[in-house]
């Protein structure tokens, strides 16, 4: 029989054992060797059967041995040692307390996510953008950044994955239940459960209950719907990660963004935290957040939503990860408009202010649609991508939404992604270098960051290098072997079938991984193109090459399915299949083994596609090469000596079949002639040498630049501490007052012209000379501004054939005396032809004030009409 109700029944530890509570519902045993160590000596037996998940463990060791460890002194020694490191952990000052921000820092800021990688033992995660979310809250714990998380519960998480005979991919979504994880329930001081309530539609009211997960220092808020006072369909909004249809999915990011400023609200006024000055969204999914700051003001300070819109932008920062229009969430306008209008709208928050906020007014948009990456942008003063190259991807992407403006100057930065160190380095790596430098120099180096190399490393010898790197392998051979043959009894073999798994992989033959989400750009099956050669290379007989592949493809995608399942049907040949596999249910357990355990992280996209792409940093922490297409990350630091790049057919001319075929031969070149040449090139001690350069080279170099701790300083630096500087500069009439200049200037705008534009004598001249300069003389109509309101700049540089400025730099000119009879304004400066070869300029006018982000923040530019031509230095 099936039970009606499912509950865990929690083990009373004995009073002597009750700071194991405290250590198991604090998530930085996840990340902390010495007290994982700890929960497996309680019962090794059990932390292996639980998925080494502390708060399961504590729920079934039997109460003998409880009662055993009671009484064991040396254990109680440990547990008291690391409850006290865990308490200066806690409450010590760290990077944050000590940076150079003095009078800037945030007090606190808000990071909202709809999904978060912590740890495999809570599954609220489904690939990169949470595994991101995570380490960036781990990274801030160990920096000390005042940092609160914001995400949802979801009750069945993200699918299990498992294969069927014929390899389709299969999912279930088993039920979590929040007593067996590390989550506790925010309650009021009653004790009562604490309630976030949005209105919905027709009267229906969505009501979430708040879970904490103590992320080392830093709380995350986990919203969950699972209420008895919902109906149903409200009941189901957090059911899974990435699930339902629109209506669900907009009711889940409704929920995220506007329930969780509430959730916030509450959780500081339980607490005691200090309210976040920034509040920063990973991704548009949380985009709704702006809407319900923009309603605090409205209905608690008294401002209009013009004011209200300044002050919440001034705090708000967006960051996209997605380099594709199809990656953006995109909604009926309609369906938006039946969510925030009625008895569903927000006080002060007109429907049609927020239809505007996600509207794709642009050419080619589509205005029945709300767009909640535009809606991101307009509600957040900065934004950023997430390497160098998706910077200049999601300018290009995004300049729409700042008519008039090159690519170069649309207001998207861009930080670099990084990984959390001491989640993902395997300890074995750590050993190593904490015996060359140090165990607390090491600890530093990977949570704080900051050099350009990890100096020492250098010193690590060959033979240690390479013994460490041989037994991650075997680590992964074994690993590897147990996964394969639990997926071959899913699918319907019996164990007679499967003798044949006990010698699938070679600790000793060169390891490629390919591990990560299966939609169609990141190319799973590239390396079956060509499957003769692919054979080739896995039985080459003296240089042979093994492959292990995971990855989960979205429920609804069967395009990614089918590709699983062509890959499954080359690994299952049993001419091959002790030299490829593909290990179903990609987890972060999984990934713990496979980044340490390969020799060479395989990554091949279509170029520009990948954002970043992570997995490759965690590969490159523990000594594995990259093996990459030159995109996200590794189109930036990689340097000829940390790996290979994958030549690519991007350029026009070429078809998706012309390229996938080229870019596979480039691969399959790369591995035969490069990689395997290297790795199998053996000194007479047996080493390979000049492999083991590179690994060094990789963790000496690219170490602390792929840090999370690198990356959250350059949030706080960059972005954090200018957004809270801003919102507080517009406390008070200054968000007032900003909007009502921008309102000013929108008005006037259609009036401002550039009359005329002429320069000196030198310009007459077919060609001037290097170093000479011309002196500038515009005409501005500035329709009723003041000259303080504008900056008229000349803009100048190389040109190409069509007379397109490249490598544009900008100058401001000066306002000369006052308006003339016609009212406008002179402006003059003088530009030196500082470079040799085409040139050219132009002048433009553009808003001005001191508290703009941007000089393109609003959009607006005017440039001089369109001409034939300049005559004596004048244009006509």
């Amino acid at each position: 029989m099936k039970a009606i109700r499912r509950f865990t029944v929690r083990t009373v530890l004995p009073e002597q054992l009750q700071p194991l509570h405290e250590l198991a519902l604090n998530l930085r045993w996840s990340w902390h060797p010495e007290t994982r160590e700890l929960f497996r000596s309680v019962e090794p037996g059990v932390w292996e059967a639980v998925g080494e998940d502390p708060v399961r463990l504590l729920g079934e060791v039997p109460a003998a041995r409880l009662a055993a460890l009671a009484a064991d002194r040396r254990f109680l020694r440990r547990l008291g040692d690391l409850t006290d490191d865990l308490n200066d952990y806690l409450s010590g000052p760290r990077w944050y307390q000590s940076a150079q921000l003095v009078g800037e820092a945030p007090a606190a800021i808000a990071y909202f996510s709809p999904e978060y990688g912590i740890a495999a033992a809570l599954p609220q995660y489904s690939g990169g953008l949470g595994i991101l979310a995570g380490d960036h809250l781990k990274a801030a714990s160990d920096l000390g950044v005042p940092l609160i998380g914001v995400g949802l519960f979801y009750r069945h998480g993200y699918f299990r994955q498992s294969l069927a005979r014929d390899g389709w991919q299969q999912e279930r979504y088993p039920v979590l239940d929040p007593d067996e994880l590390a989550v506790t329930l925010l309650r009021e001081a009653d004790g009562t459960a604490c309630r976030v309530e949005l209105a919905l539609p027709g009267g229906r009211t969505l009501a979430a209950q708040i879970w904490k997960a103590q992320v080392g220092r830093v709380p995350l808020l986990l919203l969950d719907s699972d209420l008895e006072a919902n109906a149903a369909t409200e009941r189901d909004v957090t059911d899974r990660l990435y699930g339902g249809g629109s209506e669900h999915r907009l009711l889940q990011e409704m929920l995220l963004g506007i329930g969780g400023v509430r959730a916030v609200r509450a959780f500081c006024r339980l607490t005691g935290h200090l309210e976040p000055e920034v509040f920063h969204t990973n991704e548009g999914h949380a985009g709704f957040l702006g809407i319900e700051r923009i309603r605090e003001l409205v209905s608690t300070a008294s401002a209009d939503f013009a004011s209200a819109l300044e002050a919440v932008r001034a705090g708000t920062l967006f960051t996209t990860h997605t380099p594709v229009p199809a990656g953006i969430d995109r909604f009926d306008r309609e369906l938006v408009a039946r969510h925030f209008s009625g008895d569903a709208a927000l006080r002060g928050v007109p429907v049609d202010q927020v239809l505007a906020l996600g509207l794709e007014n642009w050419p080619g948009g589509d205005p029945k649609l709300f767009n909640m990456a535009a809606m991101g942008l307009r509600l957040a003063q900065r934004a950023n991508g997430v390497s160098t190259l998706h910077g200049e991807v999601s300018r290009a992407m995004f300049g729409a939404l700042w008519p008039g403006f090159d690519a170069a100057e649309v207001p998207i930065t861009s930080i670099t992604n990084g990984v959390h160190a001491p989640t993902w380095i395997d300890p074995a790596v750590v050993r190593l270098g904490a015996a060359e430098i140090g165990a607390d120099r090491a600890e530093n180096a990977m949570s704080v960051g900051g050099a350009e190399r990890w100096s020492g490393v250098e010193q690590i010898g060959d033979a240690e290098i390479w013994g460490v790197r041989r037994a991650l392998r075997a680590q992964l051979v074994d690993e590897a072997r147990r996964r394969l043959r639990a997926s071959w009894r899913q699918r319907g073999a019996g164990d007679a079938e499967l003798g044949w798994t006990e010698a699938v992989l070679d600790p000793d033959v060169l390891t490629i991984g390919f591990a990560r989400r299966v939609p169609s750009y990141k190319r799973l099956t590239l390396m079956l193109r060509d499957q003769e050669r692919l054979r080739a290379l896995l039985l080459h007989p003296t240089r042979p090459v093994q492959i292990v592949v995971a990855g989960k493809a979205h429920p609804a995608d069967d395009g990614g399915k089918r590709l699983i399942q062509q890959l499954v049907a080359f690994a299952d040949d049993p001419t091959v299949r002790h030299r490829i596999v593909f290990l179903p249910d990609y987890d972060m357990a999984m990934a713990k083994h496979l980044y340490p355990g390969c020799d060479v992280w395989l990554n091949n996209p279509l170029r520009p596609l990948e954002a970043c792409g992570t997995s490759g940093m965690k590969a490159a922490l523990n000594g594995c090469l990259n093996l990459s297409v030159l995109d996200g990350w590794w189109e930036e630091w990689y340097d000829g000596r940390n790996g290979w790049a994958i030549p690519t057919a991007d350029g026009p001319g070429f078809d998706e079949d012309q390229r996938d075929d080229i870019e596979a031969a480039a691969l399959y070149d790369l591995i035969e002639h490069q990689v395997a040449a290297t790795y199998y090139d053996r000194a007479a001690d047996g080493l390979p040498h000049r492999w083991i350069a590179r690994v060094r080279h990789t963790l000496v170099t690219l170490g602390p630049k792929v840090l999370a701790g690198r990356m959250v300083r350059e949030y706080v630096e960059r972005l954090y501490a200018p957004a809270a500087l801003a919102q507080r500069t517009l406390a008070g009439d200054g968000a007032r007052e900003l909007a009502q200049w921008k309102a000013k200037v929108r008005t006037a705008w259609p009036a401002v012209r550039v009359e005329h534009v002429d320069a000196s004598a030198a310009a007459e001249a077919d060609a001037a000379e290097l170093g000479s300069a011309l002196a500038l003389r515009v005409q501005v109509a500035l329709g009723g501004l003041d000259p303080a309101d504008v900056e008229v700049q000349a803009v100048s540089g190389a040109v190409d054939e069509s007379d397109r400025i490249a490598d544009a730099q900008t100058q401001a000119l000066k306002p000369v005396g006052g308006p003339d009879l016609n009212g406008c304004q002179r402006y003059e400066g003088t530009l030196e032809l500082s470079r040799t070869g085409p040139f050219g300029y132009t002048v433009r006018v553009l808003p001005s004030h001191p508290l703009l982000a941007s000089t393109a923040e609003l959009g607006l530019v005017v440039l001089p009409p369109e001409s034939a031509g300049m005559d004596a230095g004048v244009l006509r």
